[in-house]
């Protein structure tokens, strides 16, 4: 192909960003952070067992203020959504500060696992103009979540199983960013050792046979038989010892001890569970 010449307008890069102009380009109009926190409850079982809680997966939304902090009416008020707000220009914050932040307001807790996952962008997803959103997910542990409170443009914060989360009347596209979250955790769950974040370090199979089972049907995880020879063979999982170099069990979800097991650093190179 021919190469065409051109005449170039300025001399050197200093004189090119002299003459740009911002102006000249739709730019956004906010640049915010939204997070799904997940969390797994425990359903209490008959107390004449040890079997393990039986676990559902739920979703942690607000619902937003008639009125935010300002005293203003407060865009798309009465509805549930997500978690999240504004990065903060004047300290230069990033996408994922923001969410760091966000959710140590709304959850009281920090250090926890947060995933950046998508970005959503189209014109019309919020009434105030052009709003981009980072969208992450958060794993909390229950017992940690008892510290959750509505933040100032906030009147409520609630824990949702999936199924309800997604029927309520959401802010924003919110209901599509859930929807992918909600895809995302379950397939890293099979695909990762993610599971960690909703167990004691030292973990039974049994328990995290109740974890999987929130997000998977898969006849290798529902049959106790196969998930109990299959596990213990995979190279990420090892079993506990004690300091006298004894197999360290456990007799909280049995009348029989149990072995316990831990994750190591193992990479995973393929699906876990499959």
């Amino acid at each position: 192909m021919e190469e065409v010449n051109k005449v170039a307008k300025h001399n050197n890069e200093q004189e090119a960003l002299n003459h740009y102009d911002s102006n000249d380009y739709i730019t956004p109009d906010g640049y915010t952070s939204d997070i799904a926190v997940f969390t797994i409850i425990s359903k209490k079982n008959n107390e004449k067992t040890k079997e393990p809680d039986n676990k559902e997966l739920k979703i942690m939304l607000i619902r937003r203020a008639s009125y935010d902090s300002e005293g203003e009416p407060n865009i798309e008020a009465n509805k549930w959504a997500l978690p999240g707000g504004f990065t903060d220009g004047m300290k230069r914050e990033t996408a994922m500060q923001a969410a760091e932040r966000e959710l140590e307001e709304e959850t009281g807790i920090k250090g926890i696992f947060l995933k950046h996952f998508g970005v959503y962008d189209a014109f019309g997803r919020d009434k105030r103009g052009w709003i981009i959103s980072n969208a992450h997910y958060a794993i909390v542990p229950e017992q940690k979540l008892i510290k959750r409170k509505a933040a100032d443009d906030a009147d409520d914060v609630r824990l949702f199983t999936i199924g309800e989360a997604l029927h309520l009347e959401l802010a924003f596209d919110h209901w599509k960013i859930i929807s992918d979250a909600v895809r995302l955790i379950e397939r890293d769950l099979i695909e990762t050792t993610i599971a960690k974040n909703f167990l004691p370090e030292a973990f039974t199979l049994s328990e995290l046979q109740r974890v999987l089972l929130t997000v998977s049907d898969n006849p290798r995880i529902t049959s106790k038989s196969v998930f109990f020879a299959k596990v213990p063979k995979l190279p990420f999982v090892e079993k506990v010892y004690d300091r006298e170099g004894n197999l360290k069990k456990t007799e909280r979800n049995s009348f029989r001890p149990s072995q316990l097991y831990t994750f190591n650093d193992v990479d995973i190179v393929k699906s876990i569970w499959e």
